[in-house]
Formats: structure tokens, C-alpha cells, sequence
């Protein structure tokens, strides 16, 4: 219920989640990472985080630049990230986007055309034509920088760039002022990947579970996906939030409920149960609520195996097998 255009782009505390963990009132040590971007858009992968966690951006204008870093290629590894590393230039000096090319020459005196040209043949990975390393040098421009433009492939326009950070940065602000809705909408996102197993698992589990995913050089992308949510579930769960397991009774079927306060797995988060399954669940249950598991069966598009799941994790806790009454 909240506008987008209602956040305010200057918070400090979402701000200061690119830099540090202060605001989700983590335990740096428990947690094992320094900066607090898991499951947010574009800053979320391990490769984005390690630029924040050598950058530590400070402010909107640098966390534009680290997004046209992360999309190009060869402009931040092997080449912006050694000169902020061994001290050559700063975030702020650094090429990372088409528009800083441009702007950088014709601040230091190059005509306008001649900076728009080099820009576009470094952003097209056309390295510098003969010629245009003097031009630079003529005008005080340093060898870092020359050498930098002839190493770069690809280049993110800055406009895209800024897209990209002001719908991160929003999406942020949710994470630190609305955790619990930031949680499950998140999770609603990747139900379909979701393994409701998950939450059985302590935090030192899960952490276990994630090292041996990012030594195994052969996971495949079902385990990297897995890894993404299980980092989530970890961080969620160290925040204090609470998972609820599935509940053929109270959970829904593709979406990740607010339920008193904790956080309800939907029906899709069980193993092999599909959307179609799971929406034939609750649309069965609408009309009235289920009086046994044969009952279940019968109404629903559940199979003997979706059954025998459900049974396991526990979802069918005090409902029947039959509607069959016992006299002896």
C-alpha cells in the first residue's frame, strides 16, 4: 500500500546498506557478510557485493557508477577494480559509464567531437584509434586512464544505469523499514524455486549448506538458484522473522503470507507440487474446507505423491484419512 514516489531517495539507513550491515542489526560475525544487499535487485549477487564491499559506497551519484561497472564488461575486473584497490583512483575517478568518458575529456579540454568519438569507440570495445592516446596526453590526461578506455569491451549508459539503482534503492527501503513485507514478497517472487525443507534448518546449517553449494564448481542452476533463497532465509531468520510451514488449511498457493506477525510458506513451496496443484487446493477449499485426505484427493488435482509429501512436512496434521466413522 505504500507509493513508490512516497520513499525518499536520501534515506540514510537503506543507503547504508550498501556499506554495511548496521541497519538490519545483524551480528557481523554470525551473519558472515559485510554489507546488506542480499536479495536486492542488481546488488544481490556475491560478484555485485564484492564491489560494494570494496567500494563502500556513500552515495546515490556512486551507486549509480557501481551499477555501470557491474553491467560492462571488462570495466570493473581487471581494470577499475585494480586501480580503487591499489590506491591508483577512486570510485569517483574511475571509468563506469559511456557518459563519464565524454565528460571526463571534455573537462579536461578535448573539442566536444573529439570526445564524443572516443567515447563511442570505447564503449563498442573499438579501443583508442591511432592517434587518440597523444591527443589524451596533450590535454593531462593519465596513463592509468588511456590504458583503462583500451581494455574496456562494453559500457552501460548512465541513464540505465540510474533506472536500474532508483528501482534497487526503493526496493531497499522496504527491506530495512518493512522487513517482513520485504521477506515475502520476496520469496512470492521465487516460489517456484522455494523448498519449504528450508526452514527446518538452523542458520548454521544453512551456512553449511551454502559453502559446500559454492565449492561444488559443478551445482547446477536449480543449487545456485536454492543458494540465493537460503542466503534469504537465513538473513530473514537472524532479523527474528518466523517461517511457518505449509498448512493445507491456511497456506495459499503461490504466495507468501503475512500470518500473525511470521511469514506462511504457500502450498507451491513443497517439492514437486506444482501451481495447478497448488491453486486447486485453495480453490476447493473455498467452497468448503476439507473433511479428510481422501476428501482432499478427491477435489483437488493432488496426486498420491503430492499426498504423501504434503503427509511428510506435515501439512495434513489433524485431518483424517477418511470420512469414514469407526465403531469399534
Amino acid at each position: 500500500g505504500i507509493s513508490a514516489d512516497y520513499i525518499p531517495m536520501d534515506d540514510p539507513a537503506t543507503m547504508s546498506l550498501f556499506s554495511g550491515v548496521e541497519a538490519l542489526n545483524l551480528d557481523l560475525e554470525e551473519n558472515g557478510m559485510t554489507v546488506g544487499t542480499v536479495a536486492i535487485p542488481e546488488f544481490g549477487t556475491k560478484f555485485v557485493r564484492g564491489m560494494l564491499e570494496t567500494t563502500r559506497p556513500r552515495s546515490f551519484g556512486e551507486l549509480v557508477r557501481i551499477s555501470g561497472l557491474s553491467h560492462g564488461t571488462d570495466v570493473w575486473l581487471n581494470n577499475a577494480q585494480n586501480l580503487i584497490q591499489s590506491g591508483i583512483a577512486r570510485l569517483t575517478d574511475v571509468i563506469a559509464c559511456r557518459d563519464d568518458i565524454m565528460n571526463r575529456l571534455i573537462s579536461d579540454g578535448l573539442a566536444p567531437r573529439d570526445a564524443f568519438r572516443i567515447m563511442e569507440r570505447v564503449r563498442k570495445g573499438r579501443r583508442l584509434a591511432e592517434g587518440d592516446d597523444q591527443l589524451m596526453r596533450d590535454h593531462g590526461v593519465p596513463e592509468w586512464y588511456i590504458d583503462s578506455c583500451n581494455k574496456i569491451k562494453y559500457m552501460f549508459p548512465r541513464a540505465h544505469a540510474a533506472a536500474y539503482v532508483t528501482m534497487s534503492f526503493r526496493i531497499a527501503y522496504f527491506k530495512v523499514h518493512r522487513p517482513i513485507e520485504f521477506y515475502a514478497a520476496y520469496f512470492t517472487i521465487r516460489a517456484s524455486d522455494f523448498d519449504s525443507s528450508i526452514i527446518a534448518m538452523s542458520v548454521r546449517d544453512i551456512m553449511a549448506a551454502l559453502s559446500a553449494i559454492d565449492a561444488n564448481q559443478d551445482a547446477t542452476g536449480r543449487e545456485k538458484s536454492l543458494a540465493a533463497i537460503m542466503e534469504a532465509v537465513a538473513e530473514a531468520r537472524m532479523r527474528g522473522i518466523t517461517f511457518l510451514p505449509v498448512d493445507i488449511a491456511r497456506s495459499c498457493a503461490t504466495r507468501f503470507a503475512i500470518e500473525n506477525g511470521c511469514i506462511r510458506l504457500p502450498l507451491v513451496s513443497v517439492a514437486s507440487l506444482g501451481n495447478a496443484a497448488a491453486l486447486s487446493v485453495t480453490q476447493a477449499r473455498e467452497e468448503r474446507l476439507f473433511s479428510s485426505i481422501q476428501d482432499l484427493r478427491d477435489r483437488t488435482r493432488l496426486t498420491r505423491s503430492h499426498i504423501d509429501t504434503l503427509r511428510d512436512t506435515g501439512a495434513l496434521a489433524g485431518l483424517p484419512e477418511t470420512d469414514q466413522l469407526s465403531l469399534f
